[in-house]
């Protein structure tokens, strides 16, 4: 899939400068972000002149074009959203043994909604699901948020959701997994989660090569099925400046079988960076930081979530939310 090997991670220095740039004839040009390269001619001296002849942020006169991630902040989660795979880059929760003892919301009191809060236009909506043969996997489970029923939700938005493997994935390992992410506040007080989808690339047999290839859904295309899903832990001590026993997991969004160890999806979160292109636990030192299937015993348990999953029967088959309870 990709190096486990940990790479070190190089910071650049960012200009401090903002420069108004005017050229003649030409609309005044905003002032330049203040992370760009400058704008100079090379003299054969070998001096930079402050002045280009041409003006690349005079477009931003007219809007910038992005890329835009949709941050959502709401009770029960904090969700960044693509606009461009009509699914969240990342989506982060928070779990205590407080937060799960509350039993003041029933998901069936919840619905799939569309998130307004995104451009109508890079929404996912809930007919691009409907017969797609996928789930709308929650990112945040349901379960996770029985504390309140506002909170549970807004754990139905699509800006939470994925298209997910039903049988033997959503309904079944992925909802293993979660549960055992909830087990996890036995031993810590303080359980952070970041999940997300990847897209990662697979060798052609015939040619060797590496692709990224996934399946689009909805009509037209839009909503992309990822090929992975990760999480990363951050399972908390409690102490102020304490240790954090961090767990990094990517599984293949396709049926898995019950007996195979989680630990077989462990992997480094370097190599959830580098796949993701995103940047987790930059601020924890390294002295804090503890491996968590070395300081607790990583495995699933089993659960039978059968028959929770035919009080749903007779909505969409195609479509069934994830039997979180």
């Amino acid at each position: 899939m990709y190096s486990l090997r940990a790479e070190p991670k190089h910071t650049q220095q960012a200009a401090t400068t903002t420069t108004t740039v005017t050229t003649a004839g030409a609309p005044p040009a905003l002032p330049m972000p203040s992370n760009l390269p400058q704008p100079h001619i090379q003299t054969t001296s070998g001096v930079p002149l402050p002045i280009a002849p041409v003006d690349p942020a005079g477009l931003f006169q007219y809007g910038f074009p992005g890329p835009v991630a949709d941050v959502a902040s709401r009770s029960a989660l904090i969700s960044s959203y693509d606009r461009r795979l009509r699914n969240p880059h990342w989506v982060v929760e928070h779990i205590t043994p407080a937060s799960l003892a509350l039993r003041e919301g029933d998901r069936k009191h919840s619905s799939f909604t569309e998130d307004d809060a995104v451009p109508q236009k890079f929404r996912g909506a809930l007919k691009d699901y409907f017969r797609s043969g996928y789930d709308r996997g929650h990112q945040v489970p349901a379960a996770d948020c029985k504390w309140s029923q506002k909170s549970m939700d807004e754990t139905f938005y699509l800006t939470n959701m994925c298209p997910q493997v039903g049988e033997g994935f959503n309904r079944d390992y992925w909802a293993h997994f979660e549960d055992f992410c909830r087990r996890l506040t036995v031993k810590y007080p303080s359980v952070r989660i970041v999940t997300g989808p990847l897209y990662l690339p697979k060798k052609d047999p015939v040619d060797n090569k590496w692709y990224v290839k996934y399946e689009m859904i909805g009509s037209p295309p839009s909503i992309a099925v990822p090929t992975h899903f990760y999480k990363v832990i951050f399972a908390e001590d409690g102490r102020e400046g304490g240790n954090v026993a961090l767990g990094a997991f990517v599984l293949p969004n396709a049926p898995i079988a019950n007996d195979k160890p989680i630990t077989d999806f462990e992997v480094p979160v370097e190599a959830v960076e580098r796949a993701s292109g995103l940047e987790f636990a930059t601020k924890l030192p390294v002295q804090r930081r503890r491996r968590l299937c070395a300081d607790m015993t990583c495995a699933l348990v089993i659960r039978d979530y059968a028959d929770r999953q035919k009080a749903f029967a007779k909505g969409d088959k195609k479509a069934l939310p994830s039997p979180r309870a």
